[in-house]
């Protein structure tokens, strides 16, 4: 039996058009989508627009127009930016669909019949641009939203409530068996929340009217349900929930994506409301953080807000989307800036992976006539094909945990060896000693490495993807992700096809700034405060214990040392430090010192180097940071 995958996004509120938050959700979910899909699963991905609301009413007025016709324009840009993006969902909800609103008061009806829906008056404090209601003792000196910081407004009405308190245990043993939250660091937090105790949920309104009106068969026809109850709903709706139900063997949803103000929503009320409908729980919902400008919140207040779209039409949309997903680990807050695109362009993008491609498109025209063989591929480059396959078949479990960060991290590794294959085994100079086998297998090395990397690259990029497989004789399909990453077979006997460079250097910004970047006059920096970096700078270093294997000096070089480190991993690191005046090469083997493990890898005098090793220098020299205490290579530095 095919399995299946059903993936959403959260439907985006139409109070504005879609920003850069939206498009990191959208491209998050696109990427899992298509990874699944190549995998095999029966996949149905899910997006859309929640429309209902007293801010939508508000917004509507405002621009004289009706909340319908305020909707329909906003609900248009969403779908035609993800239509332009070329995102792969199988359904386009809105709230108001008429196949939501029958499942919606279905769904209403049945937890009033169950007991958990009845009336009473509700009083406190309500944030009408988060839609939320909060109690006092959460307000900012006692008025303004947690959330968003804006004012509150007390409201007292006639309301229907449902009993979230009667699920709270249960909500906490889901939290603990199931352990559904992604990433893990968010789940302390929610079930924190949880465990302060939960207060019943007002879900409906009468002081406004845009909204999902109750069942006719409770006959209170001047409420409107509240818009959480409404859009969270919208997950099983899609499926047709309360109409035909043709597609609910799709659920449970196997990801919620969403960003990390709403997870409360989706990891409380939502459960809560399925439990009382009696349908299984979602298995993942994973929340990401948000996206900053130069440190600073985005806001339209500050002109500081970033445009998708243009992006995307500056710089290449799956060059955005591959920026997008590289340069943040999932769940942490990024900052956006036109020079860490470019940097990421012209380096992983640029050099490690096109000019990667055009090397091998160059030395198979010059030595071969473009026409390419494996047979000796084995027999010459055993120690790289099993570092490859290691690393391309261990590479699913991040996809999984949302973590295409190190998805993709892990991924360029490959990239790595082909680079340094090409270098070591010189594939020039095996032509001009007449070993032309050798020669071959090498490029066929790197050949089937670039082929199997646009593979596993093909969900994040997937235009490019097949540019390269295009270059390569061979398409990307369930069959050949079947063939060459699960069952690691090679490209045999295939002919390389000439194609232009994939990413041309950026020298300059291809994108005019709204206002200068970065000046901050509201807080000056102080003698003090000069280079302090923030908590969340700092724990991105990765720092790790490691054992010195070898050592060997650089040749030509005064100060180089090639070193050979143990750090718990499968191969040792390759370290490239300026040491060689301080330390003979014999009298490191075995030492432990201190490694920056993430660093991106660098070469220094043609020699890849994959770490910094620490150390402290005064006037009476250098000396190596190294534990007090023997420690097992790997160990984190906390």
């Amino acid at each position: 039996m095919q399995k299946k995958m059903y993936i959403t996004t959260p439907i985006y509120y139409v109070n504005d058009v879609p920003h850069i938050g939206h498009a990191y959700t959208t491209i998050i979910a696109d990427s899992a989508a298509r990874f699944f899909r190549l995998r095999g699963y029966d996949t149905f991905f899910l997006t859309g627009t929640d429309e209902h609301g007293q801010k939508i009413e508000q917004s509507a007025k405002a621009k004289g127009k009706t909340p319908k016709e305020y909707a329909d324009e906003i609900s248009a840009k969403f779908k035609e930016l993800w239509d332009y993006f070329d995102i792969s969902y199988d359904k386009f909800i809105r709230t108001t669909d008429k196949e939501h609103i029958i499942g919606v008061q279905k769904a209403f009806e049945i937890m009033y019949e169950r007991g958990d829906i009845y009336k009473g008056t509700y009083e406190g404090h309500y944030c009408i641009s988060c839609e939320a209601f909060f109690p006092e003792s959460q307000l900012i000196e006692g008025e303004f939203c947690p959330d968003c910081g804006k004012v509150t407004t007390i409201v007292k009405e006639e309301s229907y409530f449902f009993r979230l308190s009667k699920y709270q245990e249960d909500l906490l043993k889901w939290y603990e068996e199931a352990d559904p939250i992604l990433p893990k660091s968010k789940k302390n937090e929610v079930i924190r929340f949880v465990e302060a105790g939960l207060n019943d949920l007002s879900i409906t309104r009468t002081s406004f009217d845009w909204g999902i009106k109750l069942p006719k068969s409770i006959n209170d026809p001047k409420h409107v349900m509240y818009v959480w109850l409404d859009a969270l709903l919208n997950y099983i709706t899609a499926l047709g929930y309360g109409t035909d139900e043709k597609l609910m063997h799709y659920w449970p949803a196997d990801y919620h994506l969403v960003g990390k103000d709403i997870l409360r929503f989706h990891a409380i009320y939502w459960p809560a409301f399925l439990m009382s409908l009696g349908l299984p729980l979602p298995k993942h919902i994973a929340a990401h953080g948000w996206w900053t400008r130069n440190g600073e919140k985005m806001s339209k207040s500050k002109g500081n807000v970033v445009d998708p779209k243009k992006v995307a039409d500056a710089y290449g949309l799956e060059n955005f989307r591959y920026f997008l997903l590289r340069e943040v680990p999932f769940g942490q807050d990024g900052d956006f800036s036109q020079r860490a695109l470019i940097d990421r362009i012209n380096s992983d993008l640029s050099n490690d992976l096109g000019n990667l491609l055009n090397r091998i498109i160059g030395m198979s025209g010059k030595y071969f006539d473009y026409e390419i063989k494996s047979s000796d591929l084995e027999k010459y480059h055993k120690k790289e094909i099993e570092e490859i396959k290691n690393i391309t078949q261990s590479l699913e479990k991040y996809i999984y945990d949302m973590k295409f960060n190190r998805y993709l991290e892990e991924l360029w590794k490959t990239l790595s060896i082909a680079n340094r294959s090409i270098d070591f085994y010189a594939p020039w100079s095996k032509m001009k000693e007449g070993k032309t086998d050798e020669a071959m297998a090498t490029i066929s090395l790197v050949a089937n490495i670039l082929a199997k990397c646009a593979i596993l690259l093909y969900p994040i990029m997937p235009k490019t993807s097949s540019k390269i497989a295009d270059a390569l004789d061979f398409e990307i399909n369930q069959e050949s992700f079947e063939k060459y990453i699960e069952n690691f077979e090679y490209l045999n006997n295939f002919t390389i096809k000439k194609i232009p460079p994939l990413f041309p250097k950026i020298e300059e910004p291809l994108m005019q700034e709204t206002k200068k970047e970065p000046k901050k006059e509201a807080k000056k920096e102080t003698k003090e405060e000069k280079g302090l970096i923030s908590i969340d700078d700092f724990l991105k270093v990765e720092i790790k214990v490691g054992t010195i294997l070898e050592a060997v000096e650089v040749p030509k070089s005064k100060k180089l040392l090639k070193i050979m480190v143990d750090l718990g991993e499968e191969k040792p690191r390759q370290i490239v430090a300026g040491i060689k005046e301080y330390y003979n090469p014999q009298d490191l083997i075995d030492m432990q010192v201190c490694v920056v493990a993430n660093l991106k890898p660098a070469k220094l005098m043609g020699i890849l180097s994959e770490g910094m090793i620490l150390a402290a220098k005064d006037e009476d020299g250098l000396t190596l940071i190294s534990p007090q205490k023997r420690k097992k290579p790997g160990t984190l530095v906390k």
